[in-house]
């Protein structure tokens, strides 16, 4: 069944690639299509049904060289089965989707209908590139799916290709993923020459080991444990495009809007937030490299949402929401609750792939125009695409009942992305002591609330904008565009309440989730609170009762050694138990950042339109700031672009023309006719003087051997 989840992409895009004028371009579009839904339904069985932590599952021989052992196999655990059901899942709803949004594309001359096999066919490799990755048993073999999404990604962005600006954004993204790849590679290399192994086993299992061997690099000691773990975080940094490394994303959206869906909101931006997790039981023996991942994504997590306020591009605002709830999921992991930072990752992938699906029918109703300036009004022309995109704008937002009020088993009501992100910003106060990160998380809740709801108050509400054709011919999406948005409407609303307590609920229940080790033992403070019950208001009631009667209570803690379980959380990290106890406030200031973001954005785009423009003016420095996006790409532009320019032009006018050209050339004008006349000048035609010359010849001849014989 794994081996048939794996390879059916890979089939799939074969035939779609290779086979379209045998089976028709339609028949390519359905056999890729519905491969990729024979796995997505293997996925969710896998999912469902998966036991304990089994032994790899071999496929081949792939590369031994020495020591270099890299069999391809299969590593099937919980953490493998949530990424297949996430990639398979997304990947079959977005085959479907391109059905209705590629049937006729502009971009595409008549005569040019074989795209949309090529087009499939792309969507099949970029996903079995990236089964391959998060089924990798070995660094190696998640390397190669590594570079293979890097490789489908530019294939995908740069699809337009008759377009100058999805060429420069498929290169961009290229190029930009690859400085992080070298990090990657780096850490690779590193581990190797550690544990002189890559498969992940041997690896953590030398967790422990690494983290008291220091390691030389650049000129100075490190501790290996935190080099590797830093090494491997550039790697996750440029595919999950965290700050600084982030300028590909945005630039991204060039690229058809279902590959906005597939690769840059639920499957290979995730990437990052995967390798961290894998390689949880080396990540738990360093912890300043865990608190620069930690720093690092709540600054992405600000940064994003701070950009997206001023955003005009539909698909770009939900980019950097994207760049933003990245941001997120690394601050969970950084604070070491890897079951959150994978719980958010899950939910995200259906309410993030709704909204650009979303985006992209809104899009196709209204003849490819993505200002939403130019839009308004189309709550009654696209009343299924409005619902669609409320619910994911519901979901991402966080609307729902903080469980301070109410809780249903324990499990607090509300979409998908409500509990999630609260259990990663409930998680960050209390890894953090309510710290930069907390905070951060905080203002980055308020202000994607803001821009979430300010996107649907500009699309669907007020009167149209910009061209009235467009608007009279607006229209709703096909049947086969908006059944992928019901589906993914579904995982929004409840993917969150069915599968919280298996992500964020009590050490047993998430240590079965993840098949790790755990037992029953004492852990009372000094004050006599229990830290491992859950967070709802019985458990608040029984801790405080426990608390004034200083009781002693039985709680789990994890005891798994590195490399037992899908994650690895060490005795000492308690974070996950703490993250229950926070204070009530706390618990509610997700969702009063909420609701302040959707006030104002309801004042601003209902209420008082006019109010945005007469704040950009105001503000006009702050509002270019923004809407350049942190002038990021100008200051990479003055410090690597230019110079690599202006050393190119050099080396270019100067190197190759003036030395190299001008050295052919003085050779070839000068040197070259001199000695040519030289040489014709000795040529005088008479037998004497050739004879003379032979004589010479012969006499230094003679003397040259008579000198060296003698000379021996």
């Amino acid at each position: 069944m794994e081996t048939i989840i794996l390879f059916a992409p890979l089939v799939g895009a074969l035939i779609a690639g290779f086979g379209w004028r045998f089976i028709s371009i339609f028949g390519a579009q359905v056999v890729s299509t519905s491969l990729l839904f024979l796995a997505c339904a293997l996925s969710w069985v896998v999912f469902l049904t998966h036991g304990a932590h089994d032994h790899p599952i071999g496929i081949m021989s792939w590369i031994q060289s020495g020591t270099l052992n890299a069999e391809w196999s299969i590593r099937l655990d919980r953490l493998t089965s949530v990424m297949l059901v996430v990639v398979t899942s997304v990947s079959a709803l977005v085959h479907l989707y391109s059905f209705g949004y590629m049937a006729h594309d502009d971009q595409f001359r008549k005569g040019e209908d074989a795209y949309r096999a090529r087009f499939f066919a792309y969507l099949s490799f970029f996903t079995f590139a990236m089964l391959m990755l998060v089924t990798s048993d070995n660094l190696v073999q998640m390397f190669f799916g590594w570079e293979g999404v890097g490789v489908a990604s530019y294939l995908l962005i740069g699809f337009y290709y008759r377009k100058p600006s999805a060429g420069a954004a498929a290169i961009k993204a290229f190029v930009v993923n690859r400085v992080g790849d070298f990090g990657f590679a780096l850490g690779i290399f590193a581990l190797y020459l550690l544990t002189d192994s890559v498969r992940f086993q041997d690896i953590f299992e030398m967790a422990p080991e690494l983290a008291q061997t220091q390691l030389q690099f650049l000129w100075t000691f490190w501790n290996a444990a935190e080099l590797c773990a830093f090494l491997l975080f550039v790697g996750a940094m440029g595919k999950s495009a965290q700050f600084l490394l982030h300028t590909w994303l945005p630039d991204a959206m060039e690229g058809p809007t279902p590959v906005s869906a597939l690769i840059h909101a639920a499957t290979m931006v995730t990437a990052g937030v995967f390798l961290v997790c894998r390689m949880s039981p080396l990540m738990e023996f360093a912890p300043n490299a865990m608190a620069f991942v930690t720093y690092l994504g709540a600054t992405t997590a600000f940064f994003a949402a701070t950009v997206g306020l001023v955003q005009n591009d539909i698909k770009r605002v939900i980019a950097y929401s994207t760049c933003s709830q990245l941001g997120y999921m690394f601050v969970a992991a950084g604070v070491g609750v890897y079951s959150v930072a994978m719980f958010h990752l899950f939910t995200h992938a259906f309410f993030k792939a709704m909204l650009f699906l979303g985006a992209g029918s809104v899009i196709h109703g209204m003849h490819h125009e993505q200002d939403m300036r130019n839009y308004g009004g189309l709550r009654k022309k696209m009343p299924y695409t409005f619902w669609a995109m409320m619910l994911g704008t519901l979901a991402i937002t966080g609307v729902g009942v903080p469980s301070v009020f109410f809780t249903l088993g324990g499990v607090p009501l509300g979409f998908a992305g409500f509990l999630s992100k609260d259990a990663v910003i409930e998680s960050a106060f209390a890894g953090t002591a309510g710290g930069y990160a907390f905070w951060m998380l905080i203002i980055a809740a308020l202000f994607t609330s803001f821009y979430s709801w300010r996107l649907i108050f500009l699309t669907f509400y007020g009167k149209p904008r910009g061209d009235k054709n467009t608007h009279d011919h607006a229209h709703e999406s096909p049947s086969v565009m908006l059944v992928p948005l019901g589906v993914l409407a579904v995982g929004s609303i409840f993917a969150g309440m069915l599968w919280f307590n298996s992500f964020f609920g009590h050490t047993d229940t998430v240590g079965k989730f993840f098949h790790i080790p755990y037992a029953e033992e004492e852990n009372r403070d000094a004050h006599g609170t229990d830290h491992n019950k859950g967070d709802d208001q019985a458990d608040d009631k029984a801790a405080g009762a426990d608390k004034e009667k200083g009781k002693d209570k039985h709680h789990y803690v994890f005891t798994a050694a590195p490399g037992e379980g899908a994650i690895f959380m060490a005795p000492e990290n308690t974070v996950l138990n703490d993250a229950h106890y926070v204070p009530k406030w706390v618990k509610v200031s997700p969702f009063v950042a909420m609701l302040i973001g959707l006030a104002f954005a309801y004042l601003f785009y209902i209420r008082h339109p006019k109010w945005p423009a007469k704040l950009a003016e105001n503000q006009r420095p702050l509002y270019l700031f923004l809407l350049n996006k942190w002038y990021v790409d100008e200051l990479y532009d003055a410090i690597f672009v230019r110079p690599s320019m202006w050393l190119g032009r050099f080396l270019w006018k100067k190197g190759d023309g003036a030395v190299i050209d001008g050295a052919i050339n003085g050779v070839s004008m000068s040197v070259v006719p001199f000695l040519t006349r030289l040489a014709g000048r000795m040529q005088s035609g008479y037998i004497f003087t050739y004879a003379f010359a032979m004589v010479i010849g012969i006499a230094v001849l003679i003397t040259w051997m008579s000198i060296s014989w003698g000379a021996n």
